[in-house]
């Protein structure tokens, strides 16, 4: 019979009550086997040659029914005719303790952002909580505390103790297991010992448990029943049947061997807060032990955001670069590269900001007076994260339009910074085009209440846009169309809640489809004209531009969430073709996110949200790869795992291409005193050596 807990939510008042009656007839089984039991232990009357008398034995289960029905055993029949007054209170006691859970939940749903499934239970509360207590929790139930990883860990880990510290260790879990049958062992030391079929042990590792703790697992004895119990040393389940031992072990894949493959650079990106508002270098001395690790380990740069917001901050065209200028001096003396980012959006308020830098003061003078230059939701609400695309070609700013000002910047910064790129210290450039720098809308604000995975809210409400929406109706003949969509749901819906993103709705009607052909060519638009001027100022750099992985909603119809971040990437169309093939006209390189997230650990996380983030990985690669665009990449969040590592190196060098194609360069995200812990910064080591080329010898398996 399932426990109170776990019957408190999803049932209807049919399922309870047929859950009570249930109740009241596992009560009487368990009357009849005892009756059935008695007998059984009767002696039978046994005829001549042997053969039961059957018409005696008839006759003697009849007499025995009728004396149990007269006398009956001390509490038997009244127990399993229990009256219906106490079924209807059990009833009533259910019911109240369904419907205080059920506000439990709901609360925590509506007002703590929890993310629980619809027929939630308390493991779902606790895992919850857990996670938001900075905890690890498995699908199988394991928590362990999280040292070692980022906030939200992606993908499968459990915790194993190594020999040498009684710190935990991150460890690969994929989610497929192996079922294997072995002999019945009387110690755990016997069964490691035995051959398992279909069971592959890896030699021992820093990531396996010790001998110590093996040798002190209790034995495990089957006794031919059924039986399930953990194993400690596998991770694992055991069920013990009529002596054989059926092992469910978390399959341990072997790894690829990535020696003798492509060289891929791998750079390191810098704190955020590393140049502070005076543009000064914060800790020098710390920064500089910091970068002779990284070299140590044989990376071959660090990428630096090089702020809008403090180089220009007090006045137009008015640029200090002290900060910079020291900082590159200490990387061209440990003698690595630097990768640059062109940084045009504020900095705070988003996942992962730990510094606030904000627009320069003086733009935000002009943004008080004048509030369209910022993006805008139907709500009326402005974003100050960075500048409207409305505005690339009215001058708004002091005399400029808003491309002037960018191509200004950077024209700066090249003339600065000349002997840097004559040297080759800089080897990249990224251009900031949005919020985060990421070319997109930003629909997906948290600073306005959007959690993950909403599907975030259209940004076209400033009057410069509503402008140019207007001019692309009226240039279709459909004046009535210059106008935002009134039934597109708000940050947090979900794309089935709304008319404009469900199944059939009016995103695929004649003016949804008119609307997302215009807010979708704004985006590619203003990434064109920025990159026009980008290659003009940095003549025979590389140029790269950033794109998000916007992989929630992925596998519905719309792919409401990347709509609305300007990609019209439904599900008959390629959103990513267009931007690929503006990327090969400038002969600049894309940079995606999210190459180290797996499909399975998001939708262990939030099922709900239909996301697969390594479908829409492999499309946004393709793309760029038919377009001959070369890739660069970064992790989307804090990764200091193998799995993540391995995905990385997965989508870095795709395996069996018969192009040979791989990333130009990997940028990890991001240099901190986690990164530096012994034990996370032993797998960097080993992850840049494979990205590299190198070969490692810790290797349990070689694929491919």
């Amino acid at each position: 019979m399932a426990t109170d807990m776990q019957k408190l939510i999803g049932t209807s008042e049919e399922d309870d009550e047929e859950e009570m009656d249930m109740d009241v007839k596992e009560e009487d089984d368990d009357d009849d086997d005892e009756n059935g039991e008695k007998h059984n232990a009767t002696p039978v009357m046994v005829g001549v040659g042997g053969m039961a008398s059957s018409s005696s034995n008839d006759q003697f289960q009849q007499h025995h029914q009728q004396m149990q029905e007269q006398v009956g055993t001390p509490g038997g029949g009244n127990r399993r005719c229990r009256p219906l007054e106490e079924k209807e209170r059990t009833k009533l006691r259910e019911r109240h303790r369904r419907a205080i859970t059920a506000r439990i939940l709901a609360g925590l749903r509506r007002h703590g952002n929890y993310n629980l499934r619809v027929r939630a239970d308390i493991n779902d509360v606790i895992a919850a909580l857990a996670r938001e207590a900075g905890w690890v929790v498995l699908p199988d139930g394991t928590t362990f505390p999280s040292r070692s990883q980022g906030p939200r860990p992606v993908g499968g880990t459990s915790a194993a103790v190594t020999s040498s510290s009684s710190h935990t260790v991150p460890q690969q879990t994929p989610p497929a297991s192996l079922r294997g049958v072995t002999s019945g062992y009387q110690s755990t030391v016997e069964y490691n010992a035995g051959q398992m079929k279909g069971i592959y042990m890896p030699s021992s590792s820093p990531y396996d448990l010790s001998s110590t703790t093996q040798s002190q697992t209790p034995p495990m004895v089957g006794d031919g029943r059924e039986q399930t119990e953990s194993h400690p040393l596998i991770g694992g389940s055991m069920n013990t049947i009529d002596d054989k031992q059926i092992v469910d072990l978390p399959q341990k894949l072997p790894e690829r061997d990535f020696a003798g493959t492509s060289y891929v650079p791998v750079y390191v990106m810098l704190p955020l807060g590393v140049i502070n508002m005076k543009c000064e270098l914060v800790d020098p001395d710390g920064l500089l032990k910091q970068l002779r690790v990284l070299k140590s380990v044989n990376i071959d740069g660090v990428m630096v955001d090089c702020w809008w917001g403090i180089v220009e901050a007090h006045a137009p065209q008015e640029y200090n670069w002290s900060g910079y200028k020291k900082l590159f001096q200490m990387v061209r003396e440990v003698k690595l590269r630097l990768q640059v980012v062109m940084s045009f959006h504020e900095c705070g308020g988003n996942v992962g900001d730990d510094v606030c830098i904000p627009l320069p003061h003086w733009v935000a003078e002009i943004g008080r007076s004048n509030p369209d230059i910022f993006f805008t939701d139907k709500e009326g609400r402005r974003n100050p994260e960075c500048l409207s695309w409305g505005i690339d070609k009215d001058r708004v700013l002091r005399g400029r339009t808003a491309v002037e000002v960018y191509f200004d910047y950077m024209r700066s910064f090249r003339a600065e910074f000349d002997e840097f790129f004559e040297d080759g210290i800089i080897s990249m450039i990224e251009v900031g085009l949005g919020p985060c720098g990421e070319l997109r809308y930003p629909s997906c604000p948290v600073k306005h209440g959007w959690r993950y995975p909403g599907i975030g809210e259209l940004q076209c409400y400033d009057r410069y846009l509503l402008k140019s929406l207007r001019k692309a109706a009226e240039a279709r003949g459909h004046s009535s169309w210059a106008r935002g969509p009134d039934n597109a749901g708000s940050y947090n819906s979900r794309p089935h809640e709304t008319g404009f993103f469900c199944d059939g709705g009016d995103y695929d009607g004649y003016y949804g489809r008119f609307f997302l052909n215009w807010y979708s060519q704004i985006v590619v638009d203003h990434c064109d004209r920025v990159l026009s001027l980008a290659k003009l100022a940095f003549d025979r750099t590389h140029v790269a531009a950033k794109l998000p992985g916007i992989y929630w909603w992925y596998k519905t119809v719309s792919h409401a969430a990347e709509l609305t971040a300007g990609f019209y990437n439904s599900c008959n169309r390629d959103g990513y073709a267009a931007i690929a093939a503006m990327l090969k006209k400038h002969g600049a390189a894309l940079n995606f996110s999210c190459a180290e997230i797996q499909t399975l650990g998001q939708h262990e996380d939030f099922a709900e949200a239909l996301a697969d983030p390594q479908g829409l990985v492999w499309q946004v690669l393709n793309a760029a790869w038919d377009a001959c665009v070369p890739i660069t990449s970064e992790n989307a969040l804090p990764c200091h795992d193998r799995i993540g590592y391995n995905k990385i190196l997965d989508n870095a060098k795709p395996m069996d291409d018969p192009d040979g194609k791989h990333f130009l360069s990997f940028t990890y995200l991001r240099l901190s005193p986690l990164l530096m812990e012994s034990h996370n910064f032993m797998e960097f080591e080993r992850f840049v050596k494979r990205m590299h080329g190198e070969a490692v010898l810790d290797l349990p398996g070689i694929v491919g």
